[in-house]
């Protein structure tokens, strides 16, 4: 009687552990979509009070910019081509950008983008998002790093698994409440994470963003990538790297 009733508690937490684990799939519905420029290789995205910061990437090409609703840049602040800029947060009236090899995370001022701190940092740079306390930054493997935002020091690193296997690639991030949404390079992927236990719970399925006539056009290096939360519609503003379009969607469970 003993043994059957450890099985079946056994049995009991296996099933309550693969429920817990169960990822839902969902697809962007497009409320609306907006120009973008198609040279930008976009690498961060923010969204604040009705206006685009936008992280372009390349060597020679790195920017950090200003733009507004219908994709026309407001300003821009030209990188040094030794660095190759990737991710980007918003940290009350600043903007923290990283770079892909170089170690460096350059902190502007909102308002001006004068450069006001410099953080060095090991390893490479992808993805970055704040969640109101502490950044959350990806390398491209399946690690997200949090940190400090006063002193860019790791506080904790979270593996991030999909049904008990590791998500690689992750790139660029957006934090929203209790998840962290993060572009799966090289993929039309957008995975959903709950930044608590690491584990996916949603995958949403990008691919029909564009038409097929409009991604003939594309390069391969042309891959979604690009993710700001619109608060005020409670809905997420997508693009990619050198994409003609930025869409605003909400995601749906897919049918």
């Amino acid at each position: 009687m003993r043994i059957a009733t450890f099985v079946t508690l056994l049995l009991s937490l296996s099933l309550v552990a693969c429920q817990s684990q169960k990822v839902s799939h969902e697809v962007p519905q497009v409320l609306s979509s907006s120009s973008h420029d198609p040279i930008a290789f976009t690498q961060g995205l923010e969204y604040y009070n009705g206006k685009f910061y936008e992280s372009t990437g390349l060597y020679g090409q790195s920017t950090l910019r200003e733009v507004d609703m219908s994709g026309t840049p407001i300003r821009q602040l030209r990188l040094s081509s030794d660095y190759f800029a990737e991710g980007l947060a918003r940290v009350d009236q600043k903007l923290y950008q990283i770079t892909w090899q170089e170690g460096k995370a350059f902190i502007y001022d909102l308002d001006t983008f004068n450069q006001l701190e410099t953080f060095n940092y090991k390893g490479e740079g992808w993805g970055l998002c704040f969640d109101g306390t502490e950044l959350y930054m990806s390398d491209g493997s399946s690690t997200l790093f949090k940190r400090d935002p006063d002193t860019f020091a790791v506080t904790k690193e979270i593996t991030v698994t999909q049904e008990n296997k590791p998500v690689e690639r992750l790139n660029e991030l957006e934090c929203v409440d209790n998840y962290i949404y993060a572009n799966v390079w090289l993929t039309d992927k957008i995975v959903k994470i709950d930044k608590a236990s690491g584990d996916v719970v949603a995958e949403i399925d990008a691919s029909q963003l564009l038409s097929s006539q409009e991604r003939a056009t594309l390069s391969k290096d042309a891959v979604l990538n690009g993710i700001a939360y619109n608060p005020d519609n409670d809905s997420f503003f997508v693009t990619g790297k050198l994409w003609p379009k930025l869409f605003e969607v909400k995601f749906i469970e897919k049918q």
